[in-house]
This record gives structure tokens, C-alpha cells and sequence, in this order.
């Protein structure tokens, strides 16, 4: 069944309900109204009725209803009721529409006004079922010496009600056919707001997305005009850190660490951000339909892991450097061998080897022989050449130390605060030198990883010192296209992650040292 159809049968059911309901509601209102107003009738009659002197003298007559019978019926078609009876006491009659049954005793129980009160209900007698009310008859005294009953037939009332209801009915048939075609235009209506799809069509659609946007590797966050967030596909985020949340409603600005009003004015610009720990490429997309925006996408990719790839890649690059002039140096040292040798010169060859120690230029780097850590072994490998190319000397201080980690993510955690402290020493040394110390103190629980690196360059103005390590605050110039101020947010996030801390002093080189105290925590208790 098409959309439309369905759209018009429900709305037509429901409205049907409604209007039957109404109506039933209505007739029966006006059914209580039209007794009431019958009931209000026949108690002021029966009550005149009774209290007339003329009436209440007959009883005392040799022959009442030669009195009653007249003034009855005058009252009876003045009033427009089907019956006024007088009665005695005993239930004899003194009046009645039907002459002949004047003098007889009444069918229905005579003593209803016995009491004093009013009676009023539905009764059969002898002009049919009649719903009457009965008023009793006093004396000069207040006894009850008889009672007068007035009533009108059901069929009457029915008839009085069925003449009004044809009404309502003509009414509600009315507003039913009114609402049908109202129903089909709503209907209509829909179908064009949803752009004539069917609902399979709208279930094959939004399948289609779900699998599509959170089948996308790149983080993608919809937002609305305020900023804030309508969804959020799985990569986005685990990006963002909040898998399994809902951010639904959340500004982005609480789960973002950047200025987010210039990101969103400059729409298709880069910009680098951070959440958490991770740092971010974002950039906004507009969406438009019709020449009219109707949201904004943030697209987010990890810069992280491209950071990550390209220091590994650069370790790569550094070994190979390293061992190429090694290469070089051993030989060099073989055909200066080779010469002495040829030329006798015995001892001097052996002045040669023994200047040659334990293997050339990898035996040079004697200051990482305590960092046992592979990967951070390789980070200063790696930092090393890169300084040397800046004409930047990187010394790592004899007796450094760092042994092996007992986790991946731990020593992700020391080259992510070496590396991002040895960048920003080399970014301030122009031709200087850069001092870098690793001290592993303590064993299991109380294991701590302290990390110092010196350079020689301007250092960092006191007031300066604790803003340093804020989201986009440097003390370098800014490059067109180069970030700053996110290394050291994230040096301090991870040592505050950590349970640790780090700050910056003076340098004994004349610059900045900064100081990262990192505690390690036993696997065996890490979440």
C-alpha cells in the first residue's frame, strides 16, 4: 500500500473514531437535556396541579372529578404533556384522558406519594410506558388525601429526540467528508515534503547511510547552526575519545580543544585541533540543498597516526643514514689498513684498529648504550640525524638510562613527550645544542620515568612558563602552514594522564629545560 493511502486511511480512521465518539456524546447530552427539560416541565404541572384550591376543595365533593376532569385536561393540552391523573388516596381515579377509566383504581402503585415527595421515574400504565412525576395532594390540615401524576409516553420523548438528532448527524456526516478530503491533502502534502519516497524507500535509504557513514574511515560530525552536535559516525567518535557516547545535542566546543568560531566561518580551511590527547585535521564542510544551508559537516582526521608513521619512517631513514656512514667509515679504515700493511708499517696499523674501539660510527652514539627502550632508542637515533642536518648537535647525557617497557602504550607515551620536547628544543636552537637526560628511578609501583631536554636557544619568558603548555600559545614566529603550541598540550596531557607532571626552567645552556616526570604504572593494575 502506498504511503499516501496509508496516510489517509489512518487519518481517516482516527478522525471517524473522534467524530463517532463526538456524536455519541452529543446525542446522549442532548437526550439528558431534553428529559430535563420534559422533567422541569411535569413537576411545575403536577406541582400547580396540586396545589390548586379548586382541586384540593373537589376532594371534599360528593362527585370530584365532575370538577377535576375539566381543569385537568385543560392543564394536560396547555402543557403539552401526554396525561395529568388526580387520585385519591386509595389510587382512584378523578381525572384522565380516557374518560372511562375515571372512578377506577390506577395500575401503577398509588402510595409512591405517600412519603410526601416527589416521584419521579418510568412506569407502564394504561396509555403505555411513560416517564411521569408524581406530586402528592394536602389538605388544610397537610395530610396527603391524594396525588397527582403527570407524564409524557418514551415514544414521545424518542420522537422529540430523533427529530433533533438528524441534526447533529447531518452535521458530523458533514465534518466527516470535510476531513477525508482534508486527510488526502495532508497526505499529499507529506509525500512532497519527503520527495514522493515510499517507506522501503526511506528504510533502503537509511540502511544505506548508516552502513555508508560509519563504514567511512574519516570522522564525520553533523552540526547545526548553533554549533552543536546531531551525529556522529563511529570513527568521529573514537577520534573524539567517546565511543559508545551519545553527543547528540553537545557543542562542539566542549569536545574540541581549538577556537571553533573561525574553524566554522572558513568553510573548506585545515585546521589543526586536539582532542585529548590526539591531534586532529578538521575541516568544515557546507551543506546545501536547494541554495539553502541546512547543516555543517566537520570532517576529522587522525594527524596522530600520520605523526606517528612519519617519526617511524624518519627512524627508518636516520638507521640508514647512520649505517651507510658507517659503511663508509669501516671502509676507509680497511684501505688505510690495507696501505699499512703493505707498507710494514705493522704498529701503526694496530694504532688504527685500536682508535677503530668497538665498531665505528654506531659506536659513536655511546650515551643511548643505557636506554635499553627500543623504540625510544630509535626516536633519539632518528632526532640525531635530523639535528644534524639543522647543524643542531643532540647529545644524550652519559648515564641516561631507560629500561624496556612492559607495554606498547607505555612506550608510546615516551616517544610521544620525547619526541614532541626534543622538536620543540631543535625548533629553538638555531645551530646550538640540545642536551637530552633519561632517568629511570624506582622499580614496580613506584617506577618513575623523568625526561629532561635542554637547548641553548632564547628560553622562556617567566610569565610565560605555565601558558606555554596551553592549545596554541608559542613563544616561536608563526610559519603560514605550520602548527604551534600542540606539542607541549600534548607533552602535559599524557605526564597529567600519567599521574605525573611537566614544566619548563632555565637551561644551564642559557635557553629553556623542560621536565617531564612520567609514572609508570605495573600492568597488572593499569585499566
Amino acid at each position: 500500500m502506498r504511503l499516501r493511502t496509508q496516510l489517509v486511511l489512518l487519518q481517516s480512521a482516527i478522525m471517524l473514531v473522534v467524530i463517532l465518539g463526538s456524536g455519541i456524546a452529543a446525542a446522549w447530552l442532548q437526550e439528558r437535556s431534553l428529559r430535563d427539560a420534559y422533567l422541569d416541565r411535569m413537576i411545575a404541572v403536577a406541582e400547580s396541579t396540586a396545589g390548586l384550591p379548586t382541586v384540593v376543595d373537589a376532594f371534599d365533593e360528593p362527585d370530584p372529578s365532575a370538577i377535576i376532569q375539566p381543569i385537568a385536561e385543560t392543564i394536560r393540552e396547555a402543557s403539552d404533556v401526554t396525561y395529568v391523573v388526580v387520585t385519591d388516596a386509595d389510587g382512584i381515579r378523578f381525572s384522565h384522558p380516557n374518560p372511562d377509566l375515571i372512578g377506577e383504581r390506577v395500575s401503577t402503585d398509588p402510595t409512591a406519594a405517600e412519603s410526601g415527595e416527589v416521584y419521579v421515574g418510568t412506569q407502564t400504565g394504561t396509555l403505555g410506558t411513560s416517564w411521569r412525576a408524581k406530586v402528592p395532594v394536602f389538605d388544610e390540615s397537610g395530610a396527603v388525601v391524594g396525588q397527582v401524576s403527570v407524564g409524557i409516553l418514551e415514544a414521545e420523548l424518542q420522537r422529540d429526540w430523533l427529530s433533533t438528532v438528524w441534526i447533529l448527524a447531518l452535521c458530523l456526516g458533514i465534518a466527516a467528508i470535510v476531513g477525508v478530503v482534508l486527510a488526502s491533502w495532508a497526505a499529499s502534502l507529506v509525500r512532497r515534503r519527503i520527495y514522493g519516497v515510499e517507506p522501503d524507500e526511506i528504510k533502503s535509504m537509511l540502511e544505506t547511510r548508516n552502513a555508508t557513514l560509519h563504514g567511512i574511515g574519516d570522522g564525520l560530525v553533523v552540526l547545526d547552526e548553533r554549533g552543536g552536535i546531531v551525529l556522529c559516525n563511529d570513527a568521529a567518535l573514537r577520534l573524539l575519545g567517546r565511543e559508545g557516547a551519545d553527543l547528540a545535542g553537545t557543542p562542539i566546543a566542549e569536545v574540541l580543544d581549538a577556537p571553533i568560531d573561525p574553524l566554522l566561518a572558513d568553510a573548506g580551511e585545515q585546521q589543526l585541533v586536539l582532542a585529548g590527547e590526539r591531534m586532529l585535521v578538521a575541516r568544515v564542510d557546507r551543506v546545501v540543498v536547494d541554495d539553502r544551508a541546512v547543516g555543517t559537516v566537520l570532517i576529522l582526521r587522525d594527524r596522530t597516526e600520520l605523526d606517528a608513521a612519519l617519526r617511524d619512517l624518519a627512524g627508518a631513514q636516520g638507521m640508514t643514514e647512520t649505517l651507510r656512514a658507517q659503511q663508509h667509515e669501516f671502509a676507509n679504515t680497511l684501505h688505510t689498513l690495507g696501505g699499512l700493511l703493505e707498507l710494514g708499517e705493522a704498529e701503526a696499523a694496530m694504532g688504527v684498529i685500536e682508535r677503530a674501539g668497538a665498531g665505528g660510527a654506531l659506536a659513536s652514539l655511546e650515551p643511548s648504550s643505557g636506554i635499553l627502550e627500543l623504540e625510544v632508542a630509535a626516536l633519539l637515533l632518528a632526532k640525531r640525524a635530523q639535528a644534524k642536518e639543522r647543524g643542531v648537535e643532540l647529545a644524550v647525557l652519559p648515564g641516561s638510562t631507560l629500561r624496556p617497557a612492559d607495554s606498547v602504550g607505555v612506550a608510546g607515551d615516551w616517544v610521544t613527550v620525547l619526541g614532541n620536547l626534543v622538536d620543540n628544543a631543535m625548533d629553538a636552537s638555531d645551530g646550538g645544542r640540545i642536551e637530552v637526560a633519561i632517568d629511570d628511578e624506582g622499580d614496580g609501583g613506584a617506577r618513575v620515568v623523568t625526561i629532561t631536554v635542554d637547548d641553548d636557544g632564547p628560553g622562556v619568558p617567566e610569565a610565560q612558563r605555565d601558558a606555554i603548555f596551553d592549545i596554541e600559545v608559542s613563544t616561536k614566529s608563526h610559519v603560514a602552514g605550520l602548527a604551534r603550541g600542540y606539542g607541549l598540550t600534548l607533552v602535559r596531557r599524557v605526564a597529567e594522564r600519567l599521574g605525573g607532571s611537566a614544566h619548563v626552567e632555565p637551561s644551564p645552556l642559557g635557553g629553556a629545560r623542560f621536565v617531564a616526570r612520567l609514572p609508570v604504572v605495573p600492568s597488572g593494575v593499569r585499566a
